[in-house]
């Protein structure tokens, strides 16, 4: 009972000890380390598990020198066997603290409350995926470990390599899914094809990328529901990434109208509204004719903003405004179906009558800039390249 007692009062001075000089070591860090980052986030994030895993091996070390006697005790192999497994616990705690810490010291040289933020939501994501992937290694090979220590899983590990085959086509097999959707999320942390916070159209809805782990990806729809998506499927399926490579995108708003429509006059109230509002970039304000059959006339005003959430507006501020602009200065152009009795003589407008003087054509160089979207302006001349390539418009200009 007396060494029992000895060796007790030891494991409590060791880990009094212990967690005396790491709470030394704490405050002097915290205090040297007020301007630097790495040193905050090592008081923040390691120092539980410092304190942790410093306190189980003060503890293992006194017992194992104060029962020396004992060497062949089965209680001494029982508490020294516990006190390894809970080192080796708190050692893994402590890897993989530190390396949050080394990866969270990585991600603060990268803002992403900043505009022009896709390099950095690149990193955000595959340092996000790397972590998650690194931890489960740890957390892998510690329980290996762990098992390792065992006398009797060391004595089958002969057996446990001869059937490694077998066991691994079965594991393949029936992880074949899940391995799928972690090797998919790695290609697209490393493939650039989607990142943390892209706005993205998948399965008819439009959203934002909220989370993007091994297995799925949520994406936070416009109405702040989310929609879990695995990550094959943005490997095996087509979606819309409207931020690939910037967020500025281009919307339309449609318009069925009669043929008395002034188009012009539109086009200029159109280019009136989007200079007067803030949503509105500064980039694409166009104004086209793009069907006239079935008795109407279909007129598309496309406009551009910085972001999603600003096209929305826009766009719905666009046909808010043309049509009340439609409706009160000209009602003639609403959509309507006409049947005509009588002489076709009439004075309508709209009546055959002589014809009149045709207007002057505008020549090419007089054509308004929101009346063209591939020319017209430096970004309408940047869209005809993309499309048609440098030296064939070159030669279709000339």
């Amino acid at each position: 009972m007396q060494t029992y007692l000895v060796t007790a009062v030891a494991a409590l001075a060791a880990a009094a000890v212990a967690l005396l000089l790491v709470e030394v070591v704490h405050r002097a860090t915290r205090r040297l380390g007020r301007r630097s980052l790495l040193m905050t986030e090592l008081t923040e994030h390691s120092h539980r598990s410092f304190q942790v895993a410093a306190t189980v091996l003060a503890v293992q070390l006194a017992v194992r020198f104060t029962t020396l006697y004992a060497v062949g005790s089965p209680w001494r192999q029982l508490v020294l066997h516990v006190l390894v497994l809970a080192l080796i616990a708190a050692a893994a705690w402590l890897v993989a603290s530190l390396l949050v810490v080394a990866e969270d010291t990585a991600l603060a040289r990268f803002r992403v409350d900043v505009p022009n933020n896709r390099h950095a939501r690149r990193v955000r994501t595959q340092v996000v995926l790397l972590r998650r992937l690194t931890i489960a290694v740890i957390v892998v090979l510690a329980l290996g470990v762990m098992l390792m220590t065992f006398p009797a899983v060391r004595g089958i590990g002969a057996g446990v390599l001869t059937s490694a085959g077998v066991v691994g086509v079965v594991a393949a097999l029936a992880a074949q899914s899940l391995l799928g959707n972690v090797f998919a999320g790695l290609q697209l942390a490393f493939s650039d094809a989607v990142r943390l916070d892209d706005v993205v159209v998948v399965e008819g809805e439009w959203g934002r990328v909220e989370e993007l782990t091994l297995s799925y990806v949520v994406v936070q729809i416009w109405d702040d529901r989310r929609l879990i998506l695995p990550t094959s499927y943005f490997t095996s399926t087509p979606f819309q990434n409207w931020t690939r490579t910037e967020a500025a995108v281009l919307g339309t708003a449609e318009f069925d109208l009669d043929w008395a429509i002034p188009v012009q006059a539109m086009r200029e109230e159109l280019r009136r509204l989007c200079e007067s509002t803030e949503l509105w970039d500064g980039r694409v304000c166009v104004l086209q004719v793009t069907d006239a059959t079935g008795g109407m006339v279909k007129v598309r005003a496309l406009v551009s903003a910085a972001d999603a959430g600003s096209l929305w507006d826009l766009r719905c501020l666009v046909r808010e405004h043309l049509v009340a602009w439609v409706r009160d200065q000209r009602p003639t152009a609403l959509p309507r179906l006409r049947a005509e009795v009588g002489d076709t003589a009439g004075p309508l407008p709209w009546q055959a009558v002589q014809p009149r003087r045709p207007a002057r054509r505008l020549p090419d160089t007089e054509v308004p800039d929101d009346a063209r979207v591939f020319g017209g302006s430096d970004d309408g001349e940047a869209r005809s390249e993309a499309f048609v390539g440098r030296e064939d418009h070159a030669d279709a200009r000339r």
